[in-house]
């Protein structure tokens, strides 16, 4: 028995990053939880989260290419299951892992050219974007937009009801798509109606016209040859006549005028007379025999086509008016007879359709009567579903925001059924915040500021990890607007989070910082030219300096070191 395969959980192992911004070489090594970058303003933190992007088929903006350089690179390594779905679709590109692990490959050209290469084969950037879908998820400031649409707010909202939403989903998408095509169906035989009646009577003009004429197969062809044959009788009755009198002339004629036959038979017999003393002789006396023979039948021939062939002026009359209309088809059905007989079987076939609309007209609209109760009865199952969804979600999202220093604000999901089907249903889903107990909830574009939007994103990744992680979540600014006890709760959150996918965060809070299991810092040097960027990943007394530099802006600060371990020892004690 061979052991099943095992499952690896994917992550991004660890990015190189060559003239991206202001980072002129750099490799980030990750690990499998809670990562965090930091470092001074200016060091280029955030390319690190543009790089990330490049790498999964974000924008190629080429004024991101470092001054001075050709191109900027980035090169990933994701560790993947290899029977999984995403090693399926590497496959189907063409790559291929590299000792269980996926290579990545982004460039831009500072002329703005793009290129990506997946597992070592050249690829087109949407096959980035495709595998995105199931390794990570960028939230940066304007990932968080995305948040505010409709239709992502109602795809979160039917992430979160999980399978017993996605059953009937799939039923209404089915009977959705199949509504859609009987309505286009339905429209096209009823307003479409005079143009087809119209295309039915030229088609009927059409076939009447061709079965009066019946035309055969080839006889065009055959009627050609006999027109030419008939129009030319006397020469062609003449020429065999003469051709007959030079091979096997007049046996009654007196004149003496020797044809082919009497002087192949004379070379014969002279040759016979000797063939006993030479056999070179003798084979060629057997040749003119053959001659002889073959001469003779052809005579034969010619004297039987000479007295066959006869002008007809009615015969020939009747062979041309018949080409006449023959030709009248090949004029308007096609150039030979065989296409108009091909043009006869299409349309007859066409035309039965034609006249067959009434009947599916009937068919199309009782189908269609019946798609649309389906469309309700699942249409009116997916609001209910969703709406028992939505106060659970409201529920464990606003539970979250109280611990994320918003204890008085709230988050509900409104559920709003609309009159028409549309592709996921009838129900129009809105993510909306309340500031406060009795405040009317508004549209999160409306009731929420950048650093409240962050938090209410974050929430609802924590709410929606334990059920359907996405394996890595890279986070920007994810704690703008935020400090204090708030910017605790937000590391405590992204821990949280760490522990059922891979987290990367981008961040300038020291108590955010202090939850991380990797530590990676940006920094840069200065050479009175340019500043150049690099990554160092931090061992326990660089976080301490780091974090006492964020904290007091000096790294060698006591206060500030004192802090930074105080906030160290308060993030292990909660892992």
């Amino acid at each position: 028995m061979t052991d099943a395969p095992s499952r690896v959980r994917p992550m991004v192992e660890e990015v190189r990053i060559q003239n991206l911004g202001v980072i002129e070489e750099a490799v980030l090594e990750l690990s499998p939880g809670f990562n965090v970058v930091t470092g001074e303003t200016g060091a280029g933190k955030t390319m690190v989260v543009t790089s990330l992007g490049l790498l999964f088929g974000g924008r190629a903006d080429p004024q991101r290419v470092r001054p001075g350089a050709d191109r900027a690179t980035v090169e990933g390594r994701i560790v993947l299951s290899e029977d999984g779905k995403v090693a399926a679709r590497v496959e189907e590109a063409g790559g291929e892992l590299d000792d269980g692990a996926l290579i990545l490959t982004r460039s831009v050209s500072a002329e703005g050219r793009s290129r990506a290469h997946v597992g070592g084969r050249q690829a087109p950037v949407s096959v980035l974007i495709n595998l995105a879908d199931d390794l990570v998820a960028v939230h940066g400031q304007s990932d968080q937009q995305r948040l505010l649409q409709p239709g992502r707010q109602r795809a979160a909202l039917d992430r979160f009801a999980g399978d017993d939403l996605a059953k009937p989903l799939r039923a209404y998408t089915a009977a959705y798509r199949r509504h859609r095509e009987v309505s286009a169906l339905l429209e096209e035989l009823t307003t479409r109606s005079r143009e087809r009646a119209q295309e039915a009577d030229l088609l009927r003009f059409g076939l009447d016209e061709i079965e009066k004429v019946d035309p055969k197969p080839g006889e065009d062809e055959l009627l050609a040859a006999e027109e030419e044959r008939l129009a030319h009788a006397d020469a062609l009755r003449t020429a065999a006549t003469t051709a007959h009198e030079a091979l096997q002339g007049d046996p009654t004629a007196t004149t003496g005028v020797v044809d082919a036959i009497g002087l192949l038979s004379a070379a014969r017999q002279a040759l016979e007379a000797v063939r006993a003393h030479d056999e070179a002789l003798a084979g060629q006396a057997d040749r003119l025999s053959e001659a002889v023979y073959v001469v003779s039948d052809v005579a034969a021939e010619l004297a039987g086509y000479a007295e066959s062939v006869e002008a007809d002026p009615a015969l020939l009359a009747s062979v041309q008016e018949r080409r006449a209309a023959l030709a009248g088809l090949t004029r308007k059905y096609g150039t030979t007879i065989g296409e108009v007989l091909e043009w006869a079987e299409r349309s007859a076939a066409r035309l039965l359709e034609l006249d067959s609309d009434d009947d599916r007209i009937d068919e199309l609209r009782a189908e269609h009567e019946d798609l649309t109760r389906q469309l309700g009865e699942l249409a009116a199952e997916l609001t209910a579903l969703r709406t028992a969804a939505a106060e659970r979600l409201s529920e464990a999202v606003t539970a979250e925001l109280a611990a994320l220093a918003m204890p008085h604000a709230g988050v509900v999901v409104a559920v709003t059924p609309q009159e028409d089907f549309g592709p996921y249903g009838v129900d129009e889903v809105e993510l909306r915040l309340a500031s406060h107990p009795g405040a009317t909830p508004l549209p999160l574009h409306k009731g929420a500021s950048g650093g409240e939007l962050s938090r209410v994103m974050l929430a609802i990744e924590v709410v929606f990890a334990g059920a359907d992680p996405v394996p890595t979540f890279v986070f920007d600014e994810v704690d703008a607007g935020v400090g204090g006890k708030a910017a605790v709760e937000v590391g405590r959150r992204l821990a949280r989070l760490a522990r059922s996918a891979q987290v990367i965060v981008v961040t300038h809070l020291p108590q955010v910082a202090a939850f991380a299991d990797q530590h990676l810092v940006v920094e840069k040097s200065n050479d009175g030219r340019v500043v150049r960027s690099g990554v160092t990943a931090l061992d326990a007394g660089g976080r301490v300096r780091e974090l006492s530099r964020m904290l007091a802006g000096l790294e060698d600060s006591e206060l500030g070191r004192a802090h930074a371990e105080e906030l160290l020892a308060i993030a292990a004690a909660e892992r």
